[in-house]
């Protein structure tokens, strides 16, 4: 089933997002027979691929269109139940790589609710009035703060590891330790007792931030929610509606306005190609405004995600992806100027952690990207940045100098890839300074000088073009996808680990691996046969 990854409030089937002055309460109320695909039902608040594409959805609205938004209270409009994590059903009959795309862009997801908080001052309050367990704990990690209603029954859980033989998917172990400070043991005790913790002890590990009797549950979480509304910086102010992308959508091309995905010939690649600015751009904040969400910046980095969203579901075969950037350099460089102008305003500083987003999502994505840097390019400033986050760049060597690449204040801080380095940076971290040299040049810088510089991989001549191209995708397609997505993630961590980068390089690997293993999808594995009665999983007892 082809899945579509634009919604908007009106369309919603899991969520009832109200908005109350500063505060925006966001209640999961999931339809149990309204799942992706038939042959399981989402109880319990359970979700699937769709629940979260609404809640990210969500999120990203809040932050466009509800600048006078503060605060985002997550909660359950269901009786005593908050979330009972991701849908088994779905998760048993799933292929593989779906089921490591969903957990991908679940963790996606979680990370913007941070991100929201960080860079946006939107804050979020997880209110657990009721059971909370797995992914619907995980989302709570990624609150600001929690608060469990204190009764006899509720409990907060990571159940994956004792009832499922599968890791909690959406970076819950690294948020335990690394952002709750939960001490390893107790972490350990909690991530391997499927009842969960309830009440006190949950206090006392710091998984959750207050225990609140029943009694007070609606006025404390008001209180709360103002208390965490006091601590941010949101303005207020119009916001910015996000129109429909409604690209064109055939059996070889998805076609935005300055997107491209065009599958190659056979299926086993693809190219993507984005466009530079048609026209003048706006410059400052009130310019930002008007122009809305037909800005450039926000345009095309909305059309980027969701062309890659396309390319991770729908076309899995396709590994090696063809990046280009087209059009006048000088139009992105000007483009790029304006944001930046406008980065103290709350709509330049959405854009600009959008971009920044995507870029992130561009590097998870488990294909190999091949930069091709030819006449007529535009790899300037932001879109500098796609080919350097490809794993190889091509430059063709033309005697006019006309494949170049155009460095800017883009690359410079404004747009760090997951580690916090910049993406120069972490291309020349065994060359101090180099990095901070390359960003501070003007271009154009042509292929060879770039070939010079380290900023190609490779620069041939018009000769050598096509062979050296035909060559690595050919190449590329010879050899084992599984082991490929495992290099190319190892060397794209380039530089310090983060909670990021944690949750994405070592979560990730392991749960790919774990997803394959008899114990959790063998034909006795605990995804497999969960839910049905009188028949229990079998592990293999061999650690390995």
């Amino acid at each position: 089933m082809a899945i579509s990854f634009e919604t908007d409030p009106s369309r919603y089937r899991h969520w009832r997002l109200a908005l109350e002055g500063p505060v925006a309460r966001l209640g999961m109320d999931v339809r149990e027979d309204a799942g992706l695909e038939p042959g399981y039902a989402l109880k319990l608040n359970s979700y699937d691929l769709g629940v979260d594409l609404e809640l990210a959805d969500a999120l990203q609205r809040l932050r466009f269109e509800h600048p006078e938004v503060k605060v985002l209270v997550v909660e359950s409009l269901k009786d005593r139940v908050f979330c009972a994590g991701a849908n088994i059903g779905m998760l048993g009959r799933a292929s593989h790589p779906f089921k490591v795309n969903f957990c991908k862009e679940t963790n996606e997801t979680r990370l913007a609710l941070e991100d929201a908080s960080a860079c946006s001052g939107l804050r979020s309050l997880a209110a657990l009035g009721g059971t909370c367990a797995g992914g619907g704990y995980e989302l709570a990690l990624a609150c600001d703060r929690i608060l469990l209603v204190d009764d006899a029954s509720s409990a907060v859980s990571l159940p994956e590891v004792s009832l499922l033989g599968v890791l909690p998917g959406t970076g819950g172990l690294t948020r335990l330790v690394d952002k709750r400070r939960v001490r390893r043991d107790l972490a350990d005790a909690f991530a391997t007792s499927g009842e969960g913790v309830k009440g006190k002890r949950a206090l006392e590990w710091r998984l959750v931030d207050e225990l609140v009797p029943r009694s007070r549950w609606a006025a404390r979480v008001a209180e709360a929610a103002a208390e965490l509304a006091a601590t941010s910086d949101r303005p207020g102010g119009p916001g910015v509606p996000l129109p429909p992308l409604a690209p064109e959508v055939s059996e070889r091309e998805v076609r935005y306005r300055f997107v491209t995905l065009r599958l190659e010939p056979g299926g086993r690649a693809a190219g993507l190609t984005v466009r530079a600015p048609e026209g003048d751009e706006p410059r400052g904040g009130p310019a930002l405004l008007a122009a809305g969400a037909a800005a450039w910046a926000l345009r095309a980095f909305r059309e980027l995600d969701d062309a890659l969203l396309r390319l991770r579901f729908h076309h899995p075969e396709a590994g090696t992806v063809l990046l280009r950037a087209e059009g006048d350099p000088a139009r992105v460089l000007a483009a790029d100027a304006g944001l930046l102008a406008a980065r103290d305003h709350w709509l330049g500083r959405e854009v600009l952690a959008h971009v920044k987003r995507v870029l992130k999502r561009l590097d998870a994505t488990a294909r190999t990207f091949f930069a091709l840097v030819e006449p007529g390019s535009a790899f300037a400033g932001s879109l500098l940045e796609l080919a350097l986050a490809a794993d190889r760049q091509y430059a063709l060597d033309d005697p006019q100098g006309r494949s170049a690449l155009w460095p800017g204040p883009m690359n410079a801080g404004p747009l760090p890839a997951a580690s916090g380095l910049t993406r120069l940076e972490a291309r020349f971290l065994g060359e101090p300074g180099q990095a901070a040299r390359i960003a501070a040049m003007t271009g154009p810088i042509p292929a060879r000088a770039a070939l010079d510089l380290g900023l190609v991989t490779f620069a041939p001549d018009e000769l050598d073009w096509d062979d050296e191209v035909r060559v690595a995708i050919e190449e590329r397609a010879s050899q084992s996808p599984d082991a490929l997505t495992g290099l190319e993630q190892n060397l794209r961590a380039v530089g310090p680990e983060t909670m990021e980068t944690r949750i994405f390089g070592r979560l990730s690997a392991w749960q790919n691996w774990i997803f394959t293993r008899p114990s959790a999808t063998g034909e006795r594995g605990a995804l497999t046969l969960y839910g049905k009665a009188g028949q229990r999983p079998e592990f293999d007892p061999r650690r390995t």
